[in-house]
């Protein structure tokens, strides 16, 4: 069996509810969506027990009435597991994953500035990567984003 396949499995295994959920998109390349609720179970049976010791990014979408997270995680072998995750546009709340990967703390900043995130347990300090006088709640990657705002801003 090989590295991907064992992976899936062990999750399936672990998390019946993932059953339909795990795919293995290419060679190395796997691909978990999970419901918020179910996220930090996956999210550390990835990092404790299946050796994923590295997150390359965090990226962040505009999914309509929801925003989607796909946490990118690799290790040593290749192999990278993308762990999928949906939260309410204006409700939702992320718990940082900092604890594991200090690094991470920019990306989550970034899904602040850009995408309106709410994440919990993320320490103070400057926005990234947005300047400092953005304008508050504009998060210009979310589709319904109206950059004209930008034009009031400079026009005052």
């Amino acid at each position: 069996m090989k590295a991907a396949e064992k992976i899936k499995l062990d999750l399936v295994t672990q998390f019946g509810f993932l059953t339909d959920q795990v795919h293995i998109q290419r060679a190395r390349r796997i691909w978990c969506d999970v419901e918020q609720a179910k996220f930090w179970e996956v999210f550390e049976l990835a990092v404790k027990k299946l050796n994923f010791q590295f997150i390359a990014t965090i990226t962040g979408l505009d999914e309509g009435e929801n925003l989607g997270f796909i946490y990118h995680l690799y290790r040593e072998d290749g192999i990278l597991l993308n762990i999928q995750t949906h939260i309410k546009k204006d409700e939702g709340v992320l718990k940082s994953v900092r604890s594991y990967f200090p690094g991470a703390v920019i990306y989550e900043k970034e899904l602040i500035d850009l995408f309106g995130a709410r994440i919990e347990d993320l320490p103070e300090g400057v926005r990234y990567p947005l300047p400092d006088d953005w304008p508050d709640k504009q998060y210009p990657l979310r589709k319904d984003w109206d950059a004209s705002v930008l034009d009031q801003k400079e026009n005052k």
